[in-house]
């Protein structure tokens, strides 16, 4: 499904955002206690200065005058600072008080479920880079929140049409309007297995996009991977007339990694029955692979209907496809392929990416690491 195009770029906030008055009432409370614990803190030190004056004068018999000196300095600035304070108070509630103010009511704001809080940049210092903080902060929570929103929509379509499928056959079955043939028996059956494949393909991303996938490293020849997906995949192109070629250029162990043979092969699966379903017929596709720098590229591309760069942005969304009307046609899979696939290829630390133009196919390459510890570049 479509998304939106979500910008990571500096936000510039052209609507400033302001505290309520509650907010701002808060924030100068918060402000006030703070101003006196300062004072207060700021007279007991003034204080004990005085006495320890008084006592050293008194212990080293300072003359009088000295001592009233001491005194009077210590009184005169019980005075001073305060009016100080007073004088540099509207200037620090500029710079320090409106700032902080604003980002503890944006905070609240966030709290209470509004996303569309953004707040100013333009404070100095450290106030400029926290508001910098909190306004990504807030993108990112928006975009997942727009995510689970579009997620949790998405798979309640998804499953509502099998499970109306299966529910209207059980009830015509038990009504008498159907007889329990083969055919509904196993229409309803297909029904079923499409709920699962459903489900397991949600499970698997949900695990590898939270990194919990478990992954069995061996090694793995990907010229032989290639070979093994041409041969599991060489009838369904034989029977649709298209030419499913591999091509591999370099020595064996150029094209050897370290790697999950099985989820390899998965996302391999999952590119080829896209091409399949979207190449005619006279068509070709190809498995290309050949030596990267630090690792391997493979590179499956068909000669299909492409990809129109309006839908290219978003081919690895979940439940993604180009023709919604295709949704639930035989052999339109889940919608969720292309994006296990990415998620799979990030758990090797490699990287996936799409090339493709109307009526000219569509290329897909991907980069994998010789060893299962380095670093994506």
């Amino acid at each position: 499904m479509m998304g939106k195009n979500w910008s990571h770029s500096k936000w510039h906030t052209t609507n400033r955002w302001e505290p309520s008055p509650r907010h701002r009432r808060r924030g100068m409370f918060f402000l006030l206690r703070f101003a006196v614990a300062f004072a207060v803190m700021t007279l007991l030190a003034i204080a004990g200065l005085s006495v320890l004056g008084f006592l050293i004068s008194r212990l080293f018999n300072i003359g009088r005058p000295i001592a009233q000196y001491v005194w009077l300095g210590s009184c005169g600035l019980a005075i001073i600072i305060p009016l100080v304070l007073l004088i540099f108070g509207r200037r620090f509630f500029r710079n320090m008080g409106t700032p902080l103010v604003t980002i503890m009511a944006a905070f609240d704001a966030v709290a209470g479920g509004d996303m569309t809080v953004r707040v100013p940049e333009n404070y100095p210092s450290e106030f400029g880079q926290l508001a910098r903080s909190f306004n990504r902060m807030v993108v990112e929570l928006a975009r997942a929140d727009e995510q689970r929103r579009h997620l949790t929509a998405d798979v309640a379509h998804e499953l509502r049409t099998p499970l109306h499928i299966i529910q209207g056959n059980l009830e015509g079955i038990i009504d008498g309007v159907y007889s329990p043939s083969a055919d509904h028996i196993g229409t309803t059956l297909e029904e079923t297995r499409l709920l699962a494949r459903l489900v397991d393909d949600l499970q698997t991303l949900s695990l590898a996009e939270t990194g919990q996938l478990a992954l069995t490293w061996e090694t793995v020849d990907i010229s032989e991977l290639l070979e093994d997906v041409q041969t599991s995949f060489s009838g369904q192109a034989e029977a649709a007339g298209i030419a499913l070629h591999v091509d591999v250029v370099g020595e064996k162990q150029q094209l050897t990694i370290q790697a999950d043979g099985d989820r390899l092969d998965q996302v391999l699966g999952n590119l080829v029955t896209n091409a399949l379903r979207y190449t005619q017929t006279g068509g070709k596709i190809t498995l290309h692979a050949e030596p990267n720098t630090g690792g391997v590229r493979i590179i499956v591309q068909d000669t299909g209907e492409g990809i129109s760069s309006v839908d290219l942005p978003y081919i690895f969304d979940r439940f993604w496809r180009s023709d919604r009307s295709r949704s639930h046609l035989a052999g339109a899979g889940s919608g969720l392929g292309l994006a296990i696939s990415k998620q799979l290829i990030l758990a090797h630390n490699g990287t996936i990416s799409v090339d493709s133009l109307p009526g000219q196919g569509t290329t897909f390459a991907i980069d994998l690491p010789a060893h299962k510890d380095q670093a994506t570049k």
